[in-house]
C-alpha cells in the first residue's frame, strides 16, 4: 500500500481491492454496532481551502468511528494563508498530527505536504483529482453489480477532477470507461497519456449516446465546479446536450445504474426523472464516501 493518497495512480489494483475490502467489513460492522476502531489516540489535521459538505463530515465522522480525532483547519486559521510556505506547515504538522487529509485548489499542495510533512497525506480533493470519491463510486458499483472487472462506465460531462479520477480507476481495476466531453473540456493530459496504455478500453467522444451505448454505469458531476461560477453561465450552453435523461439512459443496458458525486443540479447535468429514480444508488454513492474513507485512513495511518 502507498504511503499517500494524493491522486488515483497512486494506487495499484490490489491497493483498490483491499480498501474496497476494508471498507465493505467497515461497513457491514458500523451496521452492527461493532465499530472497528484501529486510530485510538490519533489525530488527523484537516486543511479545507475548498469548503464541503461530504468531505468534512465522512472524514470528521470516519475518524470518530476509528476510535481516533480530527481537526478542522480552514484556509483563514493557517498560516498558509498568510504567506507561510507550505513545507513549513507540513513539517509543523508532521510533529503534532498523525495524518493530513486536504482539500483544496492546486494538485501542488498536496504533493508537497506527502513530500515535506513525514506523515501520510489524503486529498479530499483538488482541481485535478478526487480519489477518494471515485473508490466510493468502484465501492458503489461493486455493492449493486457483484463486481467490477469487465463492467463499461460512461461519463457524461466536464473533464474535470472527477472525470481524471475515473478514468484511471476504472481502467486500473478492469472496467470500459467512454467520456463524453465537449471540445475543448477535455481530461488533464497526463490522464490521457495513462488511458493510452489500456487500448480500446478507453474511449473518448463528444456525442453522449454513443458513449452511453452498452453501459453498466452512468456517471455526471456538475457543469461549473466550485472556483468556475463565473463560467456557469456559458458552460450552461457549451453542456446543454451532456445531460443524463431518459433517452440517454435508455441507450444504456436496461439494469444500468447512475452515479452522482453531488451536489446535482437537476435539469442541468441529470434530470430530476432519472436523479429520482436512481436515488437510492445515489445516497448510497454517497454513504460510502465514509467507509471507503475509513478504509484508506486506517490502511495509511495504521
Amino acid at each position: 500500500m502507498t504511503k499517500h493518497l494524493t491522486k488515483m495512480s497512486d494506487l495499484t489494483k490490489p491497493d483498490i481491492t483491499a480498501i474496497l475490502d476494508l471498507a465493505d467489513n467497515m461497513k457491514a460492522a458500523q451496521k452492527q454496532g461493532k465499530a472497528m476502531q484501529p486510530l485510538k489516540g490519533k489525530t488527523l489535521a484537516m486543511i479545507f481551502q475548498k469548503a464541503s459538505t461530504r468531505t468534512r463530515v465522512s472524514f470528521e465522522t470516519g475518524m470518530y468511528q476509528l476510535g481516533g480525532q480530527a481537526l478542522f483547519l480552514s484556509g483563514s486559521d493557517l498560516q498558509i494563508g498568510r504567506g507561510e510556505p507550505i513545507e513549513d506547515t507540513a513539517r509543523v504538522l508532521g510533529r503534532y498530527v498523525d495524518g493530513i487529509m486536504i482539500r483544496t485548489f492546486a494538485q501542488k499542495d498536496v504533493e508537497d505536504l506527502a513530500k515535506w510533512s513525514g506523515i501520510p497525506v489524503i486529498n479530499g480533493l483538488t482541481d485535478y483529482a478526487h480519489p477518494c470519491q471515485i473508490l466510493a463510486d468502484l465501492m458503489t458499483i461493486r455493492e449493486h453489480k457483484g463486481k467490477l472487472e469487465g463492467l463499461k462506465l460512461t461519463y457524461i460531462g466536464d473533464g474535470n477532477n472527477m472525470c481524471n479520477s475515473l478514468i484511471v480507476g476504472c481502467l486500473t481495476v478492469g472496467m470500459q470507461i467512454s467520456i463524453a466531453v465537449p471540445k475543448g473540456h477535455e481530461p488533464h493530459q497526463d490522464v490521457l497519456a495513462f488511458a493510452k496504455n489500456y487500448g480500446t478500453a478507453f474511449e473518448m467522444v463528444e456525442d453522449p449516446a454513443k458513449a452511453a451505448a452498452n453501459a453498466d454505469v452512468l456517471a455526471t458531476d456538475v457543469w461549473a465546479s466550485m472556483g468556475q461560477e463565473e463560467e456557469a453561465k456559458a458552460r450552461k450552453k457549451t453542456f446543454a446536450n451532456y445531460q443524463i435523461n431518459a433517452a440517454l439512459m435508455a441507450k444504456a443496458n436496461p439494469d444500468a445504474i447512475v452515479l452522482h458525486c453531488l451536489p446535482a443540479h437537476r435539469e442541468e447535468e441529470i434530470t430530476a426523472e432519472v436523479f429520482d429514480a436512481h436515488a437510492n444508488v445515489i445516497f448510497d454513492e454517497a454513504e460510502n464516501r465514509l467507509h471507503a474513507q475509513k478504509a484508506v485512513m486506517a490502511l495509511l495511518m495504521e
